[in-house]
């Protein structure tokens, strides 16, 4: 059987807490195995989870891990091991869908290393979750909600995603095989009340600039910049050909600016304490 994973990434915020839960299934050599890992501003945790018949589908956010059930109006979690206590539910108002797949006609690409998908920009999240004891309140909170699927995460990536009063952003760059050659992939959506700005390879985008926790991408006259303002980062495993044997750092709640122009002028701005990021290019000084 092909290296293949699929997983989930539910990200909840208050506007003084963060909590993302990543439910997922990796297959290597064979082997299929599964995990949850847990994300909040205090710590993060990987849980092999080891139940009969684990369950995460591929284009909708569906996940059955023993008793751990994550789907699109909600979660039951349920995570005990010796360092870990994470118990609660969580229920998910409608989604704010994009007005396309993010990955346009890339989407119908074989071979590709890595497909995102996202489910909602934007939903309402109601409940509680306690982590070791610290409970995640959640009363009228905000949540976003992708997915990636394939074999390996790209081995160098920028991602940010931030919710925000009347809007939410992602942003995301990566080095993407094509043959024995590569190019650097851009994908990008900001929506500001019922406008939604689309930037991405296949319309033209490219980006000008990857280094030192900044991200600058330029289409036509529009251009997006992301600029991580502190480090809060914490270790999080990605897979590599289906096996999960890949470090990375995911900073869920910090510092970030962000601006979108058009001709040069100011369509956009914010600077946010609850940015989401993850910058997994050399830093150069």
């Amino acid at each position: 059987m092909d290296d293949f994973f699929c997983g989930w990434y539910f990200k909840c915020q208050s506007p003084g807490q963060t909590l993302a839960l990543i439910p997922a299934v990796h297959r290597h050599r064979g082997h299929t195995t599964a995990s949850i890992q847990l994300i909040c501003d205090t710590g993060c945790w990987s849980v092999p989870v080891n139940c009969p018949h684990p369950q995460v589908l591929p284009h909708r956010p569906v996940a059955r891990l023993g008793p751990n059930v994550f789907g699109p109006d909600g979660l039951r979690l349920d995570l005990q091991t010796p360092v870990l206590s994470a118990r609660g539910t969580l229920r998910f108002g409608p989604p704010t869908p994009l007005r396309s797949d993010i990955m346009g006609p890339f989407r119908w690409v074989p071979g590709m290393e890595c497909q995102h998908s996202v489910y909602s920009m934007a939903h309402r999240v109601d409940g509680a979750v306690t982590v070791n004891g610290v409970a995640y309140r959640f009363d009228d909170g905000i949540g976003y909600l992708e997915g990636d699927r394939g074999r390996s995460f790209p081995s160098q990536y920028a991602w940010t995603h931030c919710a925000f009063p009347g809007g939410s952003l992602l942003l995301s760059a990566a080095r993407i095989p094509f043959g024995p050659l590569h190019f650097t992939g851009v994908i990008a959506a900001v929506q500001l009340g019922r406008m939604e700005y689309r930037l991405a390879t296949y319309r033209g985008a490219r980006a000008v600039k990857l280094q030192d926790g900044e991200i600058l991408v330029r289409q036509g006259p529009l251009e997006l910049s992301a600029r991580k303002l502190e480090d809060t980062a914490q270790p999080l495993q990605a897979p590599v050909r289906g096996q999960m044997s890949r470090v990375i750092r995911e900073n869920a709640a910090c510092r970030a600016q962000y601006r979108l122009t058009k001709h040069g002028r100011p369509l956009w701005a914010l600077e946010s304490s609850r940015a989401s990021f993850e910058f997994e290019y050399p830093e150069m000084h």
